[in-house]
């Protein structure tokens, strides 16, 4: 064999090692590029319209939700995180901004933040990070929320909602090569639900405030459709942790929540308010740890900053509950808050009302409740109709109620009266109306001031049925321009 041979042969040799070398390092490439950075990277997984008390972990053995319960198995789960308002919009931006609804802009649905809010792209990029949003956004303007990427929901054949984009997701943690900072914000499982035949209560949970409804057979189906799209949504994040797993490196910190109750939607009750929260990050947090300190959706962008060695805009809401994570039990509030806005949502009226929540008691006033509309009614009767109809449309909230938490947890025993709990009442609705007025709210502790809201999709005074509205013909077009509190920001997303 001559000399130039052995040379092809071992030149061949050499190819054919280093082309497989090749092929493995292209799929480790992102988990060794992360290695060499201290800075993890961090997933919030969000979905929609979902309970906390549905899921295993949080006590309901009647729902599939295997995924979440393992989450917490090898994790944290908080007993005690918020939302501040129950609805899609003004409860995401909380999270990207770190500020209340109200100061943050986007305290009606389908709204937009105020244009001076800078938020988690601008915040974390400016650390390292690359920020993306893969699945539903329903936050604007797209000037604030500048997602390095973005990949929308994808449609899927035999279920009822587009599914997260998993390919997008698999090739990113394949190639990223920075930490990163990703929001997968699923569809599920907010209805349309699944179509469940011949539905068993038996195989329900109920609480409190549904028990009536047991034998009610509309309302069985509804809710056994919702179990199923719960563990539809249980499928889509086995996937995604499958891929965490499989691409990326255990400096990986890991969230799971919903983003409000969807059977306390639009209201201040903890059933819309209070969502679930795992938090995974091997190495850093104790498995199977629980922690009953008050955290807020306004904290998790504050945290997300701490985690990635910055410091948080002191204009923020929300603090940082890495102290939590390391596992030192330290309180991060004394207080949480909830907002409502009933204008600007299918069949709006006017019913706002704001809450203050410590770990045990519970103060809401609700303003415009049936019991003092006579005290908000003003000269204007075009006005005057639509505050009565709000009024009208919850004759059962009464216009102040206090909870003990730890003895009545769904809020169904209103202890306002009790002459015991008055220096609690007093001392709750003060600091309720001191952080009002923090947060520039337009509502005050008078009557008389109740304001109709421009609205850029909903609006009190039109019967638009693809809307899904419906308003008497004598109310129609009856309220003018000058009726409304004008919200500058909103004007660019008026149709």
């Amino acid at each position: 064999m001559t000399n130039n041979t052995l040379l092809t042969i071992s030149l061949s040799f050499i190819a054919i090692v280093l082309s497989g070398v090749t092929k493995t390092q292209a799929g480790d490439n992102a988990s060794t590029a992360l290695a060499h950075t201290n800075k993890p990277s961090i997933i919030f997984y969000l979905a929609d319209d979902q309970d906390v008390y549905d899921y295993g972990v949080y006590g309901n053995e009647k729902v599939h939700t295997p995924a979440i319960d393992q989450l917490a198995n090898q994790g944290m789960l908080f007993e005690n995180a918020f939302t501040a308002q129950a609805i899609c919009a003004p409860s995401r931006t909380q999270l990207f901004t770190g500020k209340y609804p109200l100061k943050n802009g986007a305290f009606a649905n389908h709204t937009p933040t105020r244009p001076n809010i800078k938020s988690v792209t601008k915040h974390m990029r400016a650390l390292g990070y690359d920020v993306v949003l893969a699945g539903k956004s329903h936050v604007k303007p797209e000037n604030i929320y500048d997602w390095d990427h973005e990949w929308q929901p994808i449609p899927k054949a035999g279920v009822p909602r587009d599914y997260i984009p998993l390919a997008d997701i698999e090739t990113y943690f394949k190639t990223v090569n920075k930490p990163f900072v990703m929001f997968i914000t699923s569809k599920y499982p907010h209805g349309k639900y699944f179509d469940v035949k011949n539905p068993n209560p038996e195989d329900l949970k109920f609480h409190p405030y549904d028990e009536h409804l047991k034998h009610n057979e509309t309302y069985v189906k509804k809710k056994a459709g919702y179990y199923r799209s719960i563990e539809e949504d249980n499928t889509q994040l086995e996937h995604v942790l499958a891929l965490v797993d499989t691409h990326l490196t255990d400096n990986t910190l890991f969230i799971y929540s919903a983003d409000h109750g969807v059977s306390g939607k639009f209201g201040v009750k903890d059933i819309g308010l209070k969502v679930p929260f795992i938090v995974r990050w091997p190495n850093v947090i104790k498995p199977n740890s629980r922690s009953e300190q008050l955290i807020h959706y306004t904290d998790v962008l504050p945290t997300f900053i701490d985690i990635a060695g910055g410091n948080a805009d002191q204009s923020m809401d929300g603090k940082s509950f890495l102290t939590l994570l390391n596992g030192a039990d330290k309180a991060i509030h004394q207080y949480v808050y909830g907002v409502r806005t009933n204008q600007n949502i299918i069949n709006a009226h006017i019913f706002p009302s704001r809450m203050i929540r410590s770990k045990r008691y519970k103060y809401i006033r609700n303003f415009n409740a049936l019991e003092v509309l006579d005290k908000n009614l003003g000269d204007k009767p075009n006005i005057n109709a639509f505050l009565r109809l709000g009024a009208m449309q919850h004759p059962n909230e009464p216009f102040e109620a206090l909870y003990d938490l730890e003895s009545d947890p769904f809020e169904q025993h209103n202890l306002i009266a009790v002459p015991e709990l008055t220096n609690i009442k007093n001392r709750l609705q003060k600091q309720l109306f001191t952080w009002m007025s923090e947060q520039g709210d337009f509502l005050t502790e008078g009557f008389g001031n109740i304001p109709v809201i421009t609205a850029p999709a909903f609006k009190l005074d039109q019967n638009n049925p693809p809307r899904r509205t419906s308003v008497d013909k004598a109310l129609e077009n009856t309220l003018k321009p000058q009726d409304y509190l004008l919200i500058e920001h909103w004007q660019e997303s008026m149709p």
